[in-house]
């Protein structure tokens, strides 16, 4: 599966989920249920996978935690939250950065229409 089509299967299911949990509940929540429902459609999915960050000649292994990566292709970063911030998108491209993936999907939960929720996040490696 290409970055867009596995992009898509993932947006379908969190619109699944949000239509029938509704917005809310504890992003690990989230996490979760979305990991099983990707998992039953049958991608590979990696939950809370650490990425390490090199600066200068030093490996970090503890940089940071993806939320979900699926495919080994796509990270996507969950958020339960009212508003999400300009500061949350430069995370994630950083996070794309650091593990070398083109494309990222950072998906808020606590948004009343999911659809205002979702952004997707491009790295030009």
């Amino acid at each position: 599966m290409t970055e867009n089509e596995i992009a898509k299967e993932i947006v379908d299911a969190a619109y699944k989920i949000h239509t029938t949990l509704g917005p809310g509940l504890f992003e690990s929540v989230y996490e979760a249920v979305l990991a099983y429902e990707l998992e039953r459609r049958g991608l590979q999915v990696a939950r809370q996978q650490a990425i390490p960050v090199v600066y200068e000649a030093v490996h970090l292994e503890e940089g940071f935690r993806a939320d979900l990566i699926v495919e080994n292709k796509v990270i996507v970063e969950l958020k339960s939250v009212e508003t999400v911030h300009p500061v949350h998108k430069k995370q994630l491209l950083t996070y794309l950065r650091l593990a070398n993936k083109r494309l990222g999907l950072l998906i808020n939960f606590g948004s009343l229409l999911i659809k205002d929720g979702i952004s997707r996040v491009a790295n030009n490696l």
